[in-house]
């Protein structure tokens, strides 16, 4: 597939090239700085050095209309410097590094992309906090964040890297470990890093697509959009002949191929390595706002040109989530069209792409589903974005019509149709005519469309029958009227049978619930023996079906539904499709037993994992934050992807439940609400668990910022290992909240975590502690919706700058010493209708 790659890596033998300081102001400089040839700048004294954004230092001027105010300047053919850039009108600064030279400049690495700075910013270095970006209002915008080390100077270096260096010169911090979209010569990619791509050509904001390293998938692009996972439209997996360590390194070769692997040191037998000459041009790959991963040569004779378009070589133009904009069919000769079926009715309309005519209901019955002929979808690539356990086409079919959330149906196999990989994104972006370059699967492309009935109208020859007609309709209000009385009569019958047993049905298509026999579940589960859970609504039971499926079932004690209720509840739950919920597979309804049948989690919850002092072994702080931001997605799912929003009401800790793989999945949906779409609160009486409740409680109107309040807390509990209220402790540390806003009016953030060693990241616990602190809010319109927060986790975003750690309603709250709050929250019993 990728005959064009080789393996090398970038050997180049150091260059001393003069390092010219420019610009210092109103501060004394060291003996070093006053040294024009050395390539290493360092300070002398524990006094901060400042650069002000302003006319006051050097300005570069390329012909592009491009301005760079200069803090450092490593001059070569095609030079690069460090400072303040900006474009046209500069109204708006990138503290930055920019490749300038042939009348271009290219920025190759940015600090503030989403905060730009105004005239008169200043940019600090401090022995203590490394380097310090501040807005003209004194507003910090970014920081190194220091590293615990004292920082004597800083270099930028000839392939374009800025070093901060510490103590007898060691390496204290380097942009080369914070890409932004761009990766240079000699720059390695290492594993969970991301290139962001721009939100466009003129705005340096974060867009959508990204660019990762997974030990999975090796290195692969991914647009977010918005759905309850991001969409892989890209892989490019390393030869592991030459793998022997993390990262990614490319380097460009002779038939413009580039290299991409995981960290090989050797040079491949038979391939010819590109050196790299700081003095001749500069190569770089950026992941560009369009989504189209592109080599670039920028040269001091030629200027700036792409030497190869990497996605668009390897997989065509209609590879792009984009390209056509959402259900637009992508053409072999790039021409975009709107999805057509064999029926002769048009479903779609062109408007940005394609949009539906008549809007999806929820009622199955209304759907059916329009095979696109000779088409796939960018996504098929990924088989780990596949719905679980549906192998065959038809299977697919079905459960993308009884799902509400699915939008189409996708099906990628290689020779058997009963044996492939089933797709059902809810919003479906462009789809690509013909199969995918270099992939060998065939696909199959199924669009739900709502059925659209049309009257049929009379020709003009019909008049000769409107005696008749008006006859008939004369006959038409009496059959009317003996109609409603057998169906009155025949309802109050079917309503007598069923409250005496007569079971209602769910329609058996695959994903949705099955419907057991009571005998066969008291059998799995040997009469009930084996109870792992309790909870208001009854008891949990281990059980194994005989096929070898573990499960857990709930047997309901007190229900005050109906049978008709309970089963529309089951319904909704049962189409509730999400990695990170827990699946309901199925269910029994005979006579007064009402039983429900989950996926069994034989890590059981949460709690007993994360609280230093539990009884099993802590959780290590990889597989921590893993597990907060598995909870992030089944949220963000359940929030903005079904289609209900639907709140949960009781996040915490006994409401997640972990798989053998310690993956973690949202439970007990017993206490949630349903939202409209077009409706952003509802009316509900206060529920939930007490310490997790979100301060509105008090209000009769709530919304999904109750489950974003109640994840704050959660994701605190999990990072500092400290219960939210904990009676065992003194009264002035027993509440986490009070705590928190302690430590941040101290400025010691850290120390809220307990066992604090373990930890080796201090800065990225002080992250995570305030995206804690931003769900947490007491404006619930402070707290950032669950997709905000799964991109923050995601790196893809950053955190809120202006978190306010005033947390009064824990200030007024119930005391500790309330039986309540002290009474541990019972563990999860799994989910069951309302």
């Amino acid at each position: 597939m990728y005959s064009k790659l080789g393996i090398m890596a970038s050997i180049c033998c150091p260059l001393v090239i003069i390092l010219i300081l420019i610009g210092s102001v109103g501060f004394a400089q060291s003996d070093a700085s006053k040294n024009e040839s050395s390539p290493v700048f360092y300070l002398n004294s524990s006094v901060p050095l400042t650069w002000y954004n302003n006319d006051s230092i050097k300005i570069m001027t390329p012909a592009d209309g491009s301005k760079v105010r200069v803090v450092l300047l490593r001059q070569q053919s095609i030079s690069f410097v460090c400072g303040f850039y900006c474009v046209e009108a500069c109204n708006s600064y990138l503290f930055s590094i920019v490749a300038v030279g042939g009348g271009n400049s290219s920025v190759v690495w940015s600090a503030n992309r989403d905060y730009p700075v105004k005239e008169n910013a200043t940019l600090q270095l401090t022995v203590d906090g490394g380097l310090v970006l501040q807005d003209s209002d004194g507003t910090q915008v970014w920081s190194t964040n220091g590293s615990g080390n004292s920082i004597l100077g800083m270099n930028l270096t000839e392939a374009g890297n800025l070093v901060l260096l510490g103590n007898k010169g060691a390496l204290a911090w380097q942009s080369f470990d914070h890409p932004s979209d761009v990766l240079l010569v000699r720059q390695r990619l290492n594993e969970g890093q991301t290139l962001i791509a721009s939100s466009s050509g003129d705005i340096w904001k974060q867009g959508q697509y990204y660019a990762t390293l997974t030990s999975d998938a090796g290195f692969a692009v991914f647009i977010d959009a918005d759905q309850a996972k991001p969409l892989m439209y890209y892989k490019l997996v390393p030869d592991n002949r030459s793998s022997n360590s993390t990262g990614l390194n490319y380097a460009e070769l002779q038939q413009h191929g580039f290299l991409v692997n995981l960290g090989t040191s050797q040079v491949t037998s038979g391939r010819n390595s590109y050196e790299h000459s700081a003095q001749s041009d500069v190569k770089y790959m950026r992941l560009d706002f369009d989504g189209h991963l592109r080599i670039y040569q920028h040269s001091d004779t030629t200027g700036l040109r792409v030497i190869v378009d990497l996605i668009t070589e390897d997989l065509g133009d209609c590879q792009y989530p984009l390209k056509c904009g959402e259900y637009g069919v992508c053409k072999a000769d790039q021409y975009c069209s709107c999805p057509e079926g064999e029926d002769g009715v048009q479903y779609f309309q062109t408007d940005h792409g394609c949009s539906r005519i008549t809007p999806l209901s929820c009622e199955p019955s209304l759907h059916h589903l329009l095979e696109v002929k000779n088409a796939t979808y960018f996504n098929t690539i990924d088989s780990d974005a596949a719905y679980p356990g549906i192998k065959d086409m038809d299977m697919c079919k079905q459960a993308c019509l009884q799902n509400c959330s699915c939008g189409g149906a996708f099906f990628r196999y290689e020779n058997n149709v009963s044996d492939g990989y089933c797709f059902m994104p809810s919003k479906i972006l462009s789809i690509r005519e013909g199969h995918i370059p270099n992939y060998n699967f065939t696909s199959a492309t199924f669009i739900k469309v709502q059925i659209n009935f049309v009257a049929p109208s009379l020709s003009s020859g019909d008049g000769a029958n409107i005696a008749a007609i008006v006859v008939g309709a004369s006959i038409v209000p009496l059959i009317t009227f003996c109609l409603v009385v057998v169906t009155i009569l025949a309802t109050l019958r079917r309503t007598s049978t069923v409250e005496e047993g007569e079971d209602y049905t769910i329609d058996q298509v695959p994903g949705m619930p099955v419907k057991f026999l009571y005998e066969d579940l008291r059998v799995a589960t040997e009469d009930f023996k084996e109870r792992v859970g309790s909870g208001g609504f009854g008891s949990v039971f281990k059980g194994l079906l005989a096929d070898g499926t573990r499960i857990a079932v709930k047997r309901l004690d007190r229900i005050e539904q109906g049978m008709r209720e309970f089963l529309a509840e089951v319904k909704t739950i049962g189409s509730l499709h999400h990695f990170n919920l827990v699946r309901l597979i199925g269910f029994c309804a005979e006579k007064s037993n009402r039983l429900l049948v989950f996926e069994y989690m034989c890590n059981g919850s949460l709690d007993n994992w994360i609280f230093y002092g539990c009884q099993r072994h802590c959780l290590d702080w990889e597989t921590r934050k893993r597990i907060i931001l598995d909870i992030a997605k089944g949220l963000a799912y359940l929030h903005e992807e079904c289609r209900h929003r639907i709140v949960h009401l009781d996040i915490k800790p006994q409401n997640i439940l972990l798989d053998e793989n310690f993956n973690a999945k949202v439970s007990d949906f017993g206490l949630s609400e349903l939202i409209g779409r077009d409706e952003s609160q509802v009316f509900t009486t206060m529920r939930g668990t007490p310490g997790y409740l979100a301060p509105e409680w008090s209000q009769p109107k709530v919304t999904v910022k109750v489950d974003i309040y109640s994840f704050g807390i959660v994701l605190l509990e999990i990072f500092t290992g400290r219960r939210n209220v904990d009676c065992t402790r003194e009264e002035s540390n027993s509440q986490m909240l009070r705590v928190l806003q302690k430590k941040a009016e101290e400025e010691r953030l850290i120390e809220i975590v307990e066992n604090l060693e373990e930890m080796k990241d201090h800065g990225e616990v002080v992250r995570m502690i305030r995206i804690g602190a931003w769900c947490l809010q007491d404006d619930p319109t402070r707290r950032p919706p669950m997709s905000v927060v799964v991109k923050v986790l995601e790196g893809v975003m950053e955190v809120d700058s202006n978190i306010i750690y005033k947390f009064i309603h824990a200030m007024t709250s119930t005391s500790p010493s309330d039986d309540k709050v002290c009474t541990e929250p019972e563990a999860s019993v799994l989910s069951n209708p309302r």
